[in-house]
């Protein structure tokens, strides 16, 4: 076909959103695999190392146990899903790497949506480590664990659409690494200390931190007699903060990608 003496071409069919979700999601896995497996070992290495520390002021199987390990093990996720997510994306938008997505018929939603997911996945192996080898170390009941399963895809989510919009919505690469780094300074003092210990303001700013509930849930399932009502309650905190956040992100690359 001709228009005013020009050839059109047609492109092809945008590919649907969940399949194109999917498609990101392992490109992104795999390349994690890859690249970010020594910092894995980091973030995991980090959390055990600080829950050794702790362990010489905080006695083992009570409540400020169960929140040095929750918050211990939920510190993996802040260390990848937030700061590394928010440096990679911040750099990506600086060398121009999200023009090269903006040429593929994949929805703007499906990048943003399928890397978070793949940076918060990668940290479970960290997360259930860490939780282990706390519970072991602080005298704690083993039976809770599990619960590790579902605060992470879930506060995954919630510093990965956090991580994601830090790094789209700043201007430069190296604010986007002061963020994720802010962001996860946020997360180990406000997560892993005791709320008992924390002073009246940093108990208040530790309500707005999205991975704070995912931390209570965690130390709430360490109990030897848990209350299920507010394990389930702080994660869906966690839930309503994670869609929320990967909204943001989506809007966030959606605005980046048009600049």
């Amino acid at each position: 076909m001709a228009r005013g003496g020009e050839a059109v071409v047609a492109l092809g069919p945008r590919v649907a959103v969940w399949g194109a979700l999917v498609a990101v999601y392992r490109a992104q896995l795999s390349r994690a695999r890859v690249a970010r497996i020594p910092l894995l070992f980091v973030a995991t290495f980090q959390s055990v190392g600080i829950m050794v520390l702790m362990r010489g002021v905080v006695d083992g199987g009570g409540e400020e146990a169960r929140a040095v390990v929750a918050g211990s093990a939920v510190l993996v996720v802040a260390f990848v899903a937030l700061n590394l997510l928010a440096q990679y994306f911040g750099h990506l938008r600086a060398a121009g790497g999200l023009d090269h997505y903006a040429t593929l018929p994949v929805p703007g939603a499906a990048v943003a949506l399928g890397t978070a997911a793949a940076y918060a996945s990668f940290t479970v192996p960290g997360v259930l480590v860490v939780a282990f080898v706390g519970a072991l170390l602080y005298q704690l009941p083993l039976g809770g664990l599990w619960v590790a399963l579902a605060v992470v895809p879930l506060v995954g989510a919630a510093l990965a659409g956090l991580g994601a919009a830090l790094g789209l919505l700043a201007p430069r690469a190296e604010l986007a690494t002061l963020c994720g780094q802010l962001g996860m300074s946020a997360a180990l003092l406000l997560g892993v200390l005791p709320e008992s210990r924390l002073p009246e303001l940093a108990r208040w700013l530790r309500e707005l931190l999205p991975s704070s509930y995912g931390v209570d849930a965690l130390a709430v399932a360490l109990d030897p007699r848990p209350d299920w009502g507010s394990v389930v309650a702080n994660l869906t905190v966690c839930a309503v903060v994670g869609a929320v956040a990967l909204a943001l992100a989506t809007w966030a690359y959606r605005r980046a990608a048009v600049r």
